[in-house]
Protein backbone atom coordinates (compact mmCIF):
# COMPACT_ATOMS: atom_id res chain seq x y z
CA UNK A 1 0.00 0.00 0.00
CA UNK A 2 3.09 2.32 0.60
CA UNK A 3 3.78 1.88 -3.37
CA UNK A 4 2.30 5.47 -4.13
CA UNK A 5 4.81 7.10 -1.90
CA UNK A 6 8.21 8.08 -3.60
CA UNK A 7 10.98 8.70 -0.99
CA UNK A 8 12.72 11.13 -3.11
CA UNK A 9 12.57 14.35 -1.83
CA UNK A 10 10.89 17.36 -3.07
CA UNK A 11 9.75 20.51 -2.87
CA UNK A 12 6.35 18.63 -2.73
CA UNK A 13 7.82 16.85 0.34
CA UNK A 14 8.54 20.22 2.02
CA UNK A 15 4.90 21.27 1.95
CA UNK A 16 2.03 20.27 4.61
CA UNK A 17 -0.08 17.87 3.67
CA UNK A 18 -3.40 19.43 4.10
CA UNK A 19 -1.94 22.48 2.06
CA UNK A 20 -1.64 19.95 -0.73
CA UNK A 21 -5.63 18.35 -0.17
CA UNK A 22 -6.68 21.95 -0.26
CA UNK A 23 -4.51 22.68 -3.36
CA UNK A 24 -6.46 18.99 -4.84
CA UNK A 25 -9.29 19.90 -4.08
CA UNK A 26 -9.20 23.74 -5.02
CA UNK A 27 -7.58 22.99 -8.57
CA UNK A 28 -9.95 20.41 -9.24
CA UNK A 29 -13.05 22.71 -8.50
CA UNK A 30 -11.52 24.81 -10.91
CA UNK A 31 -10.59 22.63 -13.80
CA UNK A 32 -14.25 21.39 -13.72
CA UNK A 33 -15.15 24.76 -14.17
CA UNK A 34 -12.92 25.40 -17.66
CA UNK A 35 -14.53 23.97 -20.64
CA UNK A 36 -11.65 24.81 -23.23
CA UNK A 37 -9.27 22.20 -23.80
CA UNK A 38 -6.98 24.55 -25.12
CA UNK A 39 -6.61 26.18 -21.60
CA UNK A 40 -7.09 22.63 -20.36
CA UNK A 41 -3.88 21.21 -22.42
CA UNK A 42 -2.16 24.15 -21.05
CA UNK A 43 -2.58 22.99 -17.21
CA UNK A 44 -2.13 19.47 -18.10
CA UNK A 45 1.79 20.18 -19.80
CA UNK A 46 2.10 22.35 -16.23
CA UNK A 47 1.06 19.29 -13.96
CA UNK A 48 3.11 16.95 -16.04
CA UNK A 49 6.41 19.42 -16.18
CA UNK A 50 6.16 19.12 -11.98
CA UNK A 51 6.83 15.03 -12.36
CA UNK A 52 9.98 15.99 -13.90
CA UNK A 53 10.93 16.61 -9.85
CA UNK A 54 10.89 13.02 -9.49
CA UNK A 55 13.24 12.00 -12.23
CA UNK A 56 13.06 7.97 -13.13
CA UNK A 57 10.06 7.86 -10.62
CA UNK A 58 8.31 10.23 -12.29
CA UNK A 59 8.27 9.29 -15.54
CA UNK A 60 7.63 5.63 -14.79
CA UNK A 61 4.36 7.12 -12.77
CA UNK A 62 3.24 8.65 -16.26
CA UNK A 63 3.66 5.64 -18.25
CA UNK A 64 1.37 4.12 -15.53
CA UNK A 65 -1.36 6.23 -16.53
CA UNK A 66 -1.66 3.95 -20.56
CA UNK A 67 -4.09 1.38 -18.87
CA UNK A 68 -6.22 4.08 -18.49
CA UNK A 69 -6.17 5.36 -22.29
CA UNK A 70 -9.47 2.68 -23.55
CA UNK A 71 -11.41 3.75 -20.81
CA UNK A 72 -10.54 7.73 -21.25
CA UNK A 73 -10.90 7.03 -25.33
CA UNK A 74 -14.71 5.82 -24.19
CA UNK A 75 -15.77 8.62 -21.68
CA UNK A 76 -14.39 11.55 -24.62
CA UNK A 77 -15.75 9.66 -27.91
CA UNK A 78 -19.35 9.33 -25.81
CA UNK A 79 -19.24 12.66 -24.84
CA UNK A 80 -17.68 14.16 -28.12
CA UNK A 81 -21.04 12.82 -29.79
CA UNK A 82 -23.34 14.29 -27.71
CA UNK A 83 -21.71 17.56 -27.06
CA UNK A 84 -19.12 18.01 -30.24
CA UNK A 85 -15.55 16.62 -30.46
CA UNK A 86 -14.34 20.06 -28.23
CA UNK A 87 -16.17 19.03 -25.21
CA UNK A 88 -14.80 15.30 -25.86
CA UNK A 89 -11.52 16.36 -25.82
CA UNK A 90 -11.58 18.53 -22.53
CA UNK A 91 -13.40 15.97 -20.43
CA UNK A 92 -10.53 13.52 -21.04
CA UNK A 93 -7.80 15.97 -20.63
CA UNK A 94 -9.61 17.36 -17.35
CA UNK A 95 -9.35 13.88 -16.25
CA UNK A 96 -6.01 12.99 -16.85
CA UNK A 97 -4.94 16.17 -15.27
CA UNK A 98 -7.21 15.59 -12.02
CA UNK A 99 -5.40 12.21 -12.09
CA UNK A 100 -2.20 13.54 -12.31
CA UNK A 101 -2.90 16.12 -9.69
CA UNK A 102 -3.98 13.09 -6.72
CA UNK A 103 -1.23 11.28 -7.72
CA UNK A 104 1.39 13.93 -6.80
CA UNK A 105 -0.16 14.19 -3.91
CA UNK A 106 0.26 10.32 -2.69
CA UNK A 107 3.89 10.72 -4.56
CA UNK A 108 4.90 13.10 -1.74
CA UNK A 109 2.75 12.68 1.28
CA UNK A 110 2.43 9.84 3.38
CA UNK A 111 -0.58 8.10 4.69
CA UNK A 112 0.37 8.83 8.10
CA UNK A 113 0.31 12.52 7.30
CA UNK A 114 -2.71 12.49 4.94
CA UNK A 115 -4.81 11.19 8.19
CA UNK A 116 -3.10 13.51 10.26
CA UNK A 117 -4.31 16.43 7.69
CA UNK A 118 -7.95 14.80 7.30
CA UNK A 119 -8.29 13.92 10.98
CA UNK A 120 -9.07 17.85 12.28
CA UNK A 121 -11.82 18.88 10.42
CA UNK A 122 -13.59 16.14 11.07
CA UNK A 123 -13.10 16.13 14.39
CA UNK A 124 -15.52 19.39 14.04
CA UNK A 125 -18.23 17.57 12.87
CA UNK A 126 -18.30 15.24 16.26
CA UNK A 127 -18.06 11.66 17.48
CA UNK A 128 -22.07 11.22 17.46
CA UNK A 129 -21.75 11.78 13.62
CA UNK A 130 -18.43 10.17 12.52
CA UNK A 131 -15.47 8.80 13.28
CA UNK A 132 -12.87 10.90 12.19
CA UNK A 133 -9.90 7.82 12.51
CA UNK A 134 -11.78 5.35 10.28
CA UNK A 135 -13.02 8.03 7.78
CA UNK A 136 -9.60 9.83 7.61
CA UNK A 137 -7.70 6.06 6.88
CA UNK A 138 -10.93 5.59 4.24
CA UNK A 139 -9.87 8.85 2.24
CA UNK A 140 -6.04 7.61 2.77
CA UNK A 141 -6.60 4.23 1.42
CA UNK A 142 -8.00 5.31 -1.28
CA UNK A 143 -5.47 7.74 -2.54
CA UNK A 144 -3.06 4.61 -1.97
CA UNK A 145 -4.72 1.92 -3.76
CA UNK A 146 -5.39 4.00 -6.59
CA UNK A 147 -1.46 4.04 -7.63
CA UNK A 148 -0.78 0.41 -6.49
CA UNK A 149 -3.79 -1.00 -8.47
CA UNK A 150 -2.56 0.64 -12.04
CA UNK A 151 1.39 -0.22 -11.35
CA UNK A 152 0.04 -4.11 -10.52
CA UNK A 153 -2.09 -3.58 -13.53
CA UNK A 154 0.69 -2.33 -15.95
CA UNK A 155 3.03 -4.73 -14.81
CA UNK A 156 0.37 -7.70 -15.93
CA UNK A 157 -0.20 -6.28 -19.40
CA UNK A 158 3.63 -5.89 -19.79
CA UNK A 159 4.21 -9.66 -19.04
CA UNK A 160 1.36 -10.58 -21.16
CA UNK A 161 2.35 -8.67 -24.39
CA UNK A 162 5.94 -9.86 -23.53
CA UNK A 163 4.64 -13.73 -24.16
CA UNK A 164 2.02 -12.66 -26.90
CA UNK A 165 1.73 -10.31 -29.60
CA UNK A 166 -2.33 -10.54 -29.50
CA UNK A 167 -4.56 -7.97 -27.13
CA UNK A 168 -4.93 -8.74 -23.62
CA UNK A 169 -7.83 -11.13 -22.80
CA UNK A 170 -11.06 -11.17 -20.57
CA UNK A 171 -9.20 -13.57 -18.30
CA UNK A 172 -6.34 -10.99 -17.78
CA UNK A 173 -8.96 -8.52 -16.83
CA UNK A 174 -10.94 -11.52 -14.25
CA UNK A 175 -7.47 -12.26 -12.94
CA UNK A 176 -6.61 -8.88 -11.86
CA UNK A 177 -10.08 -8.20 -10.49
CA UNK A 178 -9.90 -11.45 -8.79
CA UNK A 179 -6.34 -9.95 -7.27
CA UNK A 180 -7.85 -6.75 -6.24
CA UNK A 181 -10.06 -8.08 -4.06
CA UNK A 182 -7.91 -10.69 -2.54
CA UNK A 183 -5.98 -7.18 -1.63
CA UNK A 184 -8.46 -5.85 -0.41
CA UNK A 185 -9.54 -8.57 1.69
CA UNK A 186 -5.72 -8.70 3.38
CA UNK A 187 -5.93 -4.80 4.23
CA UNK A 188 -9.20 -5.28 6.09
CA UNK A 189 -7.44 -8.69 8.16
CA UNK A 190 -4.95 -6.82 8.63
CA UNK A 191 -6.78 -3.72 10.10
CA UNK A 192 -8.91 -6.08 12.55
CA UNK A 193 -5.58 -7.67 13.47
CA UNK A 194 -4.97 -4.01 14.25
CA UNK A 195 -7.89 -3.99 16.40
CA UNK A 196 -8.61 -0.95 14.35
CA UNK A 197 -12.59 -1.98 13.50
CA UNK A 198 -12.53 -2.06 17.82
CA UNK A 199 -12.20 1.64 17.73
CA UNK A 200 -15.17 3.63 18.09
CA UNK A 201 -15.87 7.26 19.18
CA UNK A 202 -17.39 7.52 22.92
CA UNK A 203 -20.99 8.46 23.03
CA UNK A 204 -22.31 9.85 26.14
CA UNK A 205 -24.65 7.64 28.42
Amino acid sequence: MIGGYVARRTWLHALPAGVKLVGLVTSSLVLLGVGDYRILLGVLALVALLYVNFGRDGWMRLLALRPLLPLLLIVGALQGYSAGWEAGAAVVVRLVAMVLLADLVTMSTTMSALMEAIEPPLRALGPRLVNPKKVSLAVALVLRFVPVLMTRWQARREAWQARSNRRVPLRLVAAFVAETLQLADQVAEALDARGFDAVSPRTPN
